[in-house]
């Protein structure tokens, strides 16, 4: 999302939310008239609850817009033997895309439901955002323990948590429409071509660990910085912020 779209998507949020406002503020000076009519007042009360709903729910999918812009192809980390072909652990997937998805708000929980399928595992998510409205995803997954051919490779507990780490690996990738690539990357690529930059508190403490520097380890890691062609800590990204404060405080040393 470039930002011109994140200016007028907040925008929108902020607007919508001041209408729902003052909406909110009417209906609770009608709570403190004793004269209102009880009945009008229900009706007001759940107008506001659907108004609180469209609005945490506008704030969702605005959210989940930013985070996806910043999540591009993750590289496949693991092979099937079976299907000869590359795929992304959930293990892989989560150290990439976690993160961002927290930085936007969202917590994810998993767990499984009922369903009349046999050998069969629902695998639940509840994708939550801090604005208040939650989304649930679920697919159903094969746990009968079958290969390929119809033969058992697996006992039924083993099937079952194969099935159910299987169905959180691709929930992931449909709920944040996450692209894997055939070479892994190490996540690199996950970033956008705009990648996530360090924020204002990250660069006060760099700067501070460079002014308690004496002179000589501050012009060793200067010389550093321009061997790496770093030359405004708020240029940086976040993936290389741990990286240029190890070498900060080692060079102080």
């Amino acid at each position: 999302m470039n930002n011109q779209a994140l200016v007028e998507a907040s925008q929108k949020e902020v607007a919508t939310t001041s209408e729902a406002g003052n909406l909110i503020a009417a209906i609770e000076r009608a709570a403190m008239n004793p004269d209102v009519d009880v009945d009008k007042m229900e009706r007001l009360l759940n107008m506001q609850e659907r108004i609180l709903d469209k609005n945490a729910e506008a704030a969702f999918n605005v959210s989940l817009n930013a985070a996806q812009a910043e999540l591009g192809q993750i590289g496949a980390d693991a092979n099937n033997p079976q299907t000869r072909s590359k795929y992304a652990t959930y293990a892989k997937l989560d150290s990439v895309v976690r993160s961002i998805y927290v930085r936007h708000g969202f917590s994810l929980s998993f767990d499984t439901g009922e369903t009349d399928k046999e050998n069969t595992v629902k695998v639940v998510c509840y994708v939550s955002h801090r604005g208040g409205h939650t989304r649930t995803y679920h697919a159903d997954i094969d746990a009968s323990g079958k290969g390929a051919k119809g033969n058992d490779v697996m006992t039924k507990t083993h099937a079952t948590g194969s099935a159910m780490s299987y169905g959180k690996r691709y929930l992931l990738i449909l709920i944040f429409n996450l692209s894997i690539g055939e070479h892994d990357d190490d996540g690199n690529a996950a970033g956008s071509q705009e990648p996530s930059l360090v924020s204002g508190k990250q660069v006060k403490e760099l700067d501070s660990v460079v002014a308690s520097m004496t002179e000589e380890s501050k012009a060793k890691f200067t010389k550093w910085l321009e061997a790496k062609n770093i030359t405004d800590f708020t240029e940086i990204s976040t993936g290389a912020f741990d990286k240029i404060l190890e070498v900060a405080n080692k060079a102080d040393k």
